[in-house]
């Protein structure tokens, strides 16, 4: 199972977009499972493991590069996500999920 953690403003939004995501992979028979943290923890969150890969929400991109620091140094990837990847429609979801699929090269 791999593990994909989204770090938003709040933790709200994403929150909601990370189970949608999961239920999708999950209906798809795909073992991927994307939770959510808030910016004020996304580094430390980072530097702790566990991820196979980091999402920066489009509110946190200021700190995209802060979170691509922590992210190198453990060795997982992030990513921007792209604000039509990031609404709880169908397509946001398909969008989001190919994301997901193609940096983890699945």
């Amino acid at each position: 199972m791999k593990k994909v953690l989204i770090i938003c403003a709040a933790g709200m939004s994403s929150s909601l977009i990370a189970r949608k995501t999961t239920e999708y992979f999950a209906s798809n028979g795909i073992e991927i499972e994307l939770d959510a943290t808030h910016a004020s923890q996304g580094v430390t969150t980072i530097q702790k493991g566990g991820w196979d890969m980091y999402l920066c929400s489009p509110q946190t991109k200021m700190y995209y590069s802060t979170l691509k620091e922590a992210a190198d140094k453990v060795g997982a990837p992030l990513e921007n996500i792209p604000p039509q990847a990031y609404i709880p429609i169908p397509m946001g979801i398909e969008k989001l999920a190919k994301l997901v699929q193609e940096t983890l090269g699945m």
